[in-house]
């Protein structure tokens, strides 16, 4: 499953549900016929009964779903496709789902740690990556907590030479310091 969207709340009383998608285009998701409710690896089949586009979510009305209650449950639920019904990439093109979870690796050899999420801004893309082993700060309470550094490195050609979704791995070319 690729998760396409999440339900944010619900709308109205009549069990309709404010969904933001995270699909390139905002009415990208109604492309699907099936929609699968839930988190991994609990999920549910659902449709689609009627949908409308309201400033920047999906207004949507979900079969079985039928008042604010049954809205509200849903609340937080991811909506996801199965991977096979999603169309091919072009080279160079990579779903986010893809993305998330390789290993990051500088051109000098320096491990950065894995892709934790990717951020859309209005130049490019932008990769969040996390490092696995934490570092021991002291709080402002004196106790010692753990924090994960993290690196915002612009998904482009320049930044980011080489994706190999095959071997699990992103080379980058970006400083270590930085």
């Amino acid at each position: 499953m690729v998760v396409m969207g999440r339900i944010v709340a619900p709308y109205g009383v009549y069990g309709w549900v404010k969904v933001v998608p995270d699909t390139e285009y905002l009415d990208g998701l109604l492309d699907y016929e099936a929609w699968w409710i839930g988190k991994a690896p609990n999920w549910r089949e659902t449709t689609v009964e009627q949908a409308k586009i309201h400033n920047d979510v999906l207004l949507i009305k979900l079969s079985g779903v039928g008042d604010r209650d049954a809205a509200f449950a849903l609340k937080g639920q991811q909506i996801a496709v199965p991977r096979e019904a999603l169309p091919e990439t072009e080279e160079g093109e990579y779903y986010w789902s893809d993305l998330i979870g390789l290993q990051v690796s500088n051109t000098e050899g320096v491990d950065f740690g894995k892709i934790t999420q990717v951020l859309e801004t209005g130049a490019n893309d932008v990769l969040v990556v996390r490092e696995k082993q934490p570092t021991q700060v002291k709080g402002k309470d004196g106790k010692l907590r753990e924090e994960y550094r993290e690196r915002l490195i612009p998904f482009t050609s320049d930044a980011v030479p080489e994706v190999d979704i095959q071997a699990g791995t992103v080379l980058v070319e970006w400083d270590a310091d930085f």
